[in-house]
């Protein structure tokens, strides 16, 4: 859909699925889509202690070699927050979605994002089977409302390599 389009995305994404769906993060890097770190099993820096987490961040940033970092659930220590971006920039969100809440529909996901959206915005959407049946119509009413507003989504800049 994105790139019919013509639209580009940041995908963050969780080693251990990189690990079981190597062909789908290749063709994120082949359609010209940044990447990201989103740890090596999705944990919340809240509840996981420092060791395991730097040690998951770590473990997916071997696999995805991005120099993106997004925590999962956007929650993460201080400490946990220095170590990681003295290694990489780690990127938050303006506009969650709420695809993941199976209490809403996809129009009703749509509907609230649309509303808050604005240029700059950078906007979190969810890959994952729980969320598909509402992150599937949401997509395909943002990029018909970009369009509609010639609005381009372009993904984040990757850092350059020292």
């Amino acid at each position: 859909m994105l790139g019919e389009a013509g639209q580009k995305a940041t995908f963050f994404c969780v080693g251990e699925n990189v690990e079981r769906h190597p062909g789908i993060f290749d063709r994120i890097r082949q359609e010209g889509h940044s990447w990201g770190n989103h740890t090596m099993r999705h944990e919340s820096g809240w509840t996981a202690g420092q060791y395991a987490y730097l040690k998951s961040f770590l473990e997916c940033e071997a696999i995805t070699d991005s120099g993106l970092f997004r925590p999962p659930y956007g929650r993460m220590t201080r400490a946990q927050a220095r170590a990681i971006s003295a290694r990489n920039t780690i990127v938050m969100w303006d506009l969650l979605s709420g695809d993941f809440d199976q209490r809403r529909s996809a129009k009703e996901c749509l509907d609230a994002t649309w509303r808050h959206m604005k240029p700059g915005s950078i906007t979190v959407l969810h890959d994952s089977e729980k969320a598909a049946p509402r992150t599937m119509g949401l997509l395909e009413g943002l990029l018909g409302n970009l369009h509609e507003k010639g609005w381009v989504s372009a993904g984040l800049q990757m850092p350059k390599a020292d």
